[in-house]
């Protein structure tokens, strides 16, 4: 999607993208070893009851669903940042996962070559729980002088 085609308000749906034990032990094994993430014996006797998605895989897999449905062809640059993120609860093997995008605000800087778009993204699961939720800002180049 282009900058031009998001404006405030808008709910945009992605997915759904079913979740498999392997990308989780994969990816926990290179980035986020922790036993609940990447012994599936031991942590079926944890507190989870079972193997858990590191919080970072979900947000890598959130991210993907984002440039696959919205950011790919976009004139989107860079991101300055979330202003908050939040693991609400596990992602498990066989999970399949959506995501909704709420834009809240869209600007274009006073010299009209950057847009910035200011969302939120929510992720549920298969039952409609919400596993994350975060909101964050990104950078659009527009090209000097574009005005909306």
């Amino acid at each position: 999607m282009k900058f031009a085609e998001l404006h405030s308000g808008q709910v945009i749906r992605l997915g759904p993208r079913t979740v498999t034990e392997g990308e989780i032990l994969e990816f926990a094994g290179q980035h986020d070893p922790q036993w609940f993430h990447t012994d599936p014996r031991k942590a079926a006797q944890g507190r989870w009851n079972g193997l858990i998605a590191s919080g970072w895989h979900s947000c890598g897999i959130a991210m993907r669903m984002i440039v696959e449905g919205i950011l790919g062809d976009s004139e989107s640059f860079a991101s300055p940042g979330l202003n908050y993120l939040k693991w609400t609860a596990p992602v498990r093997p066989g999970d399949r996962l959506r995501v909704e995008v709420v834009v809240l605000e869209t600007k274009i800087s006073s010299s009209g070559s950057t847009g910035s778009v200011l969302w939120i993204w929510r992720m549920f699961n298969q039952d409609e729980v919400m596993v994350l939720e975060l909101e964050a800002t990104n950078l659009f180049e527009l090209g000097a002088g574009r005005k909306a």
